[in-house]
């Protein structure tokens, strides 16, 4: 949904996110994450290196290197972070003016279905994405806005809408 907006904004960037997971099949260093070490992950947290970060899905770190999307910034650029809740909040404590809006499933059922057609985790990862993913429901009403992600045609106006009313 979010590629579809970029791909037609061009002073719009999506920051890439740093983990400490090994690749997925198909998935490039540089190109849909960033994947680093343990030991570079929490170098950075010493150094206040990131916007957010959070040990999630196997003790496995999740984060926002901060000098890119700064940099983006300070270019005058809209920056889009597709992160989980604690990162959000985290963001949001750091940033107070950046926008939040929350992507949901129309169901658990759908997520379910989802998840288990991705084919790259098993039946107790799914199961524990799940749960993280019932606490992150429950907390969505912090966000400036909530889109349900039920028809991706309408998902991504719905977002370009939002997105351009922020931005006027």
């Amino acid at each position: 949904m979010l590629e579809r907006i970029l791909d037609s904004r061009p002073n719009s960037w999506l920051s890439l996110s740093a983990t400490t997971r090994k690749p997925r099949p198909a998935e490039e260093d540089g190109i849909h994450y960033r994947f680093v070490t343990t030991e570079q992950f929490e170098q950075w947290i010493a150094d206040d290196g990131l916007l957010e970060w959070a040990k999630v899905h196997a003790g496995k770190y999740y984060g926002t290197p901060r000098q890119p999307v700064e940099s983006e910034l300070s270019k005058g650029n809209s920056v889009f972070l597709e992160i989980d809740t604690q990162g959000a909040f985290q963001v949001l404590e750091k940033m107070p003016d950046a926008v939040s809006i929350f992507i949901e499933p129309p169901s658990m059922d759908v997520l379910t279905q989802r998840l288990t057609a991705r084919g790259t985790e098993d039946a107790q990862q799914i199961e524990g994405r799940i749960a993280t993913a019932r606490h992150e429901m429950a907390q969505k009403m912090r966000y400036n806005y909530q889109l349900v992600n039920d028809n991706l045609d309408d998902a991504t106006t719905e977002l370009r809408n939002i997105i351009d009313a922020e931005e006027r």
